[in-house]
Order: C-alpha cells, then structure tokens, then sequence
C-alpha cells in the first residue's frame, strides 16, 4: 500500500498542519524551527521500524503552551485525546489480493485505509469501508457442503448467526474450517477488524527515521554492543553498525568467537566491497575509495569503553594516496551517507516494507555531493520505497520536480504580532503564493541554480510555458521586424518554465526577487483560471502582467499554435511528420469541437496513431517553422495577431534608470 496524504495535529510545534499529499518522494522545505522535523517525528512515531520509539508523550510533545489546559479538560472528560497523526494509504493490487483471497473481491467497499494514534494510545485507530455481509458470505460459500447447510449458512448476515448453525451440524473436514475462520473472526470483534488486524494492519509500511545523530562512530566494542542489544537500550549510532554486521550475513556471536578466522574476513571483505561499489557510484568528490572492517582484539590504549574484549573497526583507504584513516576521521557528510547506506542495505536485504523519513539528509555535504544524493534518491530508492525528507538546501530542491515540494513554515517566527489562532504553529502547504520569504528561499536558489545554467533570465523576464513558445516568438519577431514592424523588444528574456503547472511557481520566485520585472505570456485553458487569477489576486504580479493567448483570438480558450490560425499550423505539422503521417491532416479530418488545436490534434492521433511508434510532441512543429520560415508563406492575419501580442507585451516593460 502507498501513503498519500498526511495530516499532523497538537504535536510540538505544530498545531495544525492541514492535510498534505505524498507521493514517491516528497520534499518538505522550510527554513530552521518551522517544524519540519516535528512532522517526521509525528509521523514515524505512528508506526516506528524500532518497536520502542512508538506513541506520544503529553508531557514531552503537546504543544507546552497549553498543555496544562488540555491535560485538565481530559481529566474533566471535556474531551478526548488528541488525534496526532492521520495519514491516508491506497491500497493496492497485493493488498486487495490478500483481503480477497478469503472474503472475495467485494468485501472492500473502497480503496482507502486511513489510520491515527492519539496521546495515550496503545493501539491504533482506522477507517476501512467493508463490505460485512459480502464478505462472510464469500467465506461462507467457499466450502463445499450439502445443499441444506449451505442455504442455512447463506442466509446468515452475522459471524455469530453463523457460529451457531456450524455448532449444529455434522462435523466434517469443511465444518471445522468454516468454524476456524468463525472463531477468528467473532475473537476479533467483526468482519471489518479481522481484515484489518489480521491482514491490512501487517502491510502498513513502518517508517525509518534517520538523521545525522545516527550516524557509525567508525569503532565499538562488540560485548558493549552486544549488551546495549539485549537490554533494548540501542544508541542511535548502533542501528547503522547493526545493520552493517547483518549486511555481513554476521552476528554479534560470530564476531566475537568465529569458527573460522578465514570465513570471518571474506564476509567482512564482501560486506566492504558492497558499500564500496555504493559509494563510489553516487560520491563524486572522491571515487578513490575502499570501505575495509576488521574485528580484533582490544588493545590497553585503544579508546575508552574499547579496552576490553573484542573491537570492530570501520576504515576507509583511499587508493590514490595509499593511506587508512578510520571512518570516524572522514568529513561529516561522507560519515551520513555511508551510515544510511549501511542501515537501508539493511532493510532492501531483509525486503522490510519501509518508509523512509530522512532528516536534512545532507546537510554536512556542500552543494555537488547534495546533487549525488538527489541521483541516488532518483535511482535507488524510488521504486523500492516512498521517501520523505526535510531540507532548507536549495541544492537539495529538484527544480525539475518542484510538484514534490511542500513547504513547511512557522508565521508567527516572522511577525512580531500574535498571528490568527488559526495561523499558529506549523502550517504545510503546496501554495507558494501564500509562503514567506524565508519559506521560499531554498526554492528561489534551486531555481536560480537551474536557470544560471540556461542563462533564461534577465531584468525583464516574460515567462512562458515551454520552448516551442520561445521558437514560435522568436522565429515571428524576426518576421515581422524585416518587414518593419513591431516584434518582441530585445529587453525581454523569454524564460520558458516547462510546463504550464509549473508558471505560478516560477512567477514566485521570480517575482520576490528585487529589480525583477516579469510578466507572462501562456495558454489558457478553463481549468487554469483560478491559478492564473491567483498570481495577481495575491499582488505577486499586476495584474496587467498576466497575459494570455486568449485575449487575442476570439476563443475563450487558447495555445500559442492557435495564433497561427488551424490551417497554417496544420501545414507544419502536415510537413513536420509526413514520414509517418501517410495522408495528410486536413481541418475536417479533426473531429472534436475542443477550441485549443494541440488538443484537437491529440484526440485525432490517439485514434490514427502516427506510424513507427513516433508520438506527437509540441516542439517539432515549432523547431519546422524556426527552420524553414524562410520557405513559408505566412499570412497577413498571422502577422497582425503576434504583432498585437509584441505590441501589448512591450508596454509591460520597466526600463532601467
């Protein structure tokens, strides 16, 4: 099953948090002491991969502003204990199989499991639509019995109506099951609770938590270690050595009286050159590495609590300069990442069914080896787990992926004023018009990053939605400035942004930056009104800087390729894709009654597939003009509209001075 959405209440910082979504990885950005931390925390403390880390404290974790007062009303029974985690999972086909495979493939009215702990909860809560009836009545009918027994059985709607009439017949082979299976269910409560205790309750993924406090000391002493295990009073440092031992296909026993020294080393030596080839694949600041273990006996002047007994001691070599230094020696960032990946080796080996929490992953690594640690996210992990993690690093920002952040903030750490009680405390949400600065920040320098890279910024930058809009601009500013009139001003930066989901986000940024002046000029479809109207509404632009190519034709919706007219773009298409178009598109050959001509077209080609497996795309049809304008004819009302648009455009400039 698969978390999807979150929501946090009345824990530490965070009062509120408002329902999120997750997705396979999901980014929470913030600045310090906006709560990020508290959401994990709140989170992972729901359903820990470490038994003991489970449920939590009033004292310690209710908001302590008023925890006095909400301690007296659950004593006074004016309410219950708060609800601190609620999180959301999809169900899928494997989870529905199991529940089926007993009850059949009714009994689950609904996809969705929701669970929440509260504070003094042992156990915890859930919500799963069932089906009852559906379901004891698939149990009841799987078994083979006389014709009278079984229309008796049928006829039952509850657990105990059945248990009774099963106690009254003949008991055979099938009998004994069915009263098993009735013994079960009754033992816990109802259809519904065996389902979910018995079934769904064993797939909920736990969640591993890992910061930089778990981090490998680089050495330990085996016995002390060994004790720490069989008191239950693991250090956080423990799990990633734990973890590495196992990785070994070792345990504290072997280490400590091996059978044989040789089988000791090879295993020791297997384990080093896995995490090596882990490393080095992902750590571009130094791929001269060997991670090396070794167990030996302690020494008088090895390290205190070391000087007894047996050690394990972790070491890297670096083959360029021929030198040993121990783990606990090397940068704090390198020290991270070689402990997560001794812990997750851990938990891929044992296939434990996982969430991974990550705290500030990173945060000791500088800004190249944050970009390795996005790879191997990207690579390793998605797919065999979801991922959540805090950053306040913009290089720890995809800005390729910015529909994976949610931004995390505190707005009473930026006023001095009480805020709304609504307001208070840790707020997430997707909306980065509604976000402080400080709240922005990592995003701002991820997509500064990334646009220093293509240069597509400037004083004056007119955002629009892809690079087929900055073709067809360029390409028709050309055209009309040879014919002497009036194309896009030169102090215009086209700055497409990929996507037009992603043009309120870019216009925050952008426009938060000093001295910045942006206006854009995207398609318009119904559905995007809100977002549109949101950019000016919350004063992030003017409204006369948002532009559309809606206001220049006469329908209510519009495409840059819609300027040109359906019959000049069907041309460029026509010539774009006649190798795997065979006749070509005439405009009655387009049935659908959609305005947009992009959409029109994707219509037509989902039932006339292009040939040799090629799909339709935005960009050729414009890279064709770009290349062979000089061949085209374009007519005189193609013209007038893009010079309208350069003409409104151009009025929305600020010169400098």
């Amino acid at each position: 099953m698969r978390l999807t959405k979150v929501h946090v209440t009345d824990f530490q910082s965070v009062r509120d948090s408002n329902e999120f979504d997750i997705g396979d990885v999901t980014c929470l950005v913030g600045k310090n002491e906006a709560g990020k931390t508290a959401l994990l925390q709140a989170i992972y403390r729901l359903r820990p991969i470490v038994a003991s880390h489970e449920g939590y404290s009033i004292t310690d974790d209710y908001p302590r502003r008023d925890v006095a007062d909400y301690e007296h009303e659950v004593e006074e029974e004016e309410r219950g204990q708060a609800v601190v985690a609620r999180l959301t999972y999809e169900l899928e086909e494997e989870d529905l199989a199991a529940v089926a495979e007993p009850f059949g493939p009714e009994a689950l009215a609904s996809t969705v499991l929701t669970v929440e702990k509260a504070y003094e909860q042992p156990d915890i809560t859930f919500e799963l639509s069932v089906n009852e009836e559906a379901a004891l009545r698939h149990l009841l009918s799987s078994y083979s019995l006389p014709d009278e027994s079984q229309n008796a059985l049928e006829a039952c709607s509850t657990p105990i109506e059945a248990k009774d009439i099963v106690a009254d017949l003949e008991q055979t082979e099938a009998i004994q099951e069915i009263t098993r299976w009735l013994g079960a269910i009754t033992a816990a409560g109802s259809v519904k609770l065996y389902i979910y205790h018995e079934i769904l309750a064993l797939r909920v993924p736990k969640f591993l938590y890992f910061d930089e406090y778990y981090q490998m000391l680089g050495c330990d002493n085996i016995e002390a270690l060994k004790q720490r295990v069989e008191a239950d009073e693991l250090e956080k440092s423990d799990y990633p050595l734990l973890g590495l031992i196992r990785k070994a296909r070792l345990d504290l026993d072997s280490l400590l009286a091996p059978g044989r020294t040789r089988d000791l080393k090879n295993k020791l030596e297997g384990a080093g050159n896995h995490l090596t080839k882990s490393i080095v694949k992902y750590w571009s600041q130094n791929r001269h590495l060997q991670m090396r273990f070794d167990v030996r006996p302690a020494q008088p002047d090895d390290p205190e609590g070391m000087r007894k007994g047996t050690n394990i001691w972790a070491e890297v070599y670096d083959t360029r300069h021929m030198v040993t230094t121990e783990l606990g020696t090397r940068s704090r960032g390198f020290v991270w990442f070689f402990s997560f990946l001794a812990w997750y080796g851990d938990v891929l080996r044992e296939k434990q069914n996982v969430i991974l929490l990550l705290d500030e992953p990173g945060l000791s690594l500088h800004g190249r080896a944050q970009g390795d640690l996005l790879k191997y996210f990207e690579k390793e992990l998605i797919g065999n787990h979801q991922v959540i993690y805090t950053t306040h690093s913009p290089f720890m920002v995809d800005p390729a992926r910015f529909d994976r952040v949610r931004i995390v903030q505190d707005r009473s750490l930026d006023v001095a004023e009480d805020v709304p009680s609504d307001e208070e405390g840790t707020k997430v949400t997707v909306e980065v018009l509604d976000s402080t600065d400080d709240s922005l920040f990592p995003l701002q320098g991820a997509l500064g990053y990334d646009i220093v890279q293509t240069l597509f910024v400037g004083p004056n930058s007119l955002v629009v939605e892809g690079v087929s809009d900055l073709l067809y601009l360029q390409v028709m500013t050309g055209v009309l400035e040879a014919a002497g009139r009036e194309g896009l001003d030169a102090s215009w930066t086209i700055t497409p942004v990929g996507g037009a989901d992603k043009v309120p986000t870019f216009v925050a940024l952008l426009g938060s930056q000093a001295q910045m002046n942006i206006a854009t000029l995207i398609d318009f479809q119904e559905k995007d009104r809100q977002a549109i109207e949101n950019m000016w509404r919350r004063k992030l632009v003017k409204k006369k800087q948002v532009i559309t190519y809606a206001d220049f034709v006469e329908a209510k919706e519009a495409d840059v390729e819609d300027i040109f007219g359906m019959a000049f773009y069907l041309k460029l298409v026509n010539a774009e894709y006649a190798p795997v178009l065979g006749e070509p598109i005439s405009v009655k050959d387009l049935k659908s009654k959609n305005p947009r001509v992009t959409v029109r077209l994707a219509e037509h080609f989902a039932d006339n597939p292009l040939g040799e497996g090629v799909a339709f795309n935005h960009y050729r049809p414009a890279r064709y003009l770009a290349e062979e304008i000089h061949n085209l004819e374009v007519t005189p009302d193609i013209l007038d509209r893009f010079e309208q648009i350069f003409s409104a455009v151009n009025t929305r400039i600020v010169h400098g001075g």
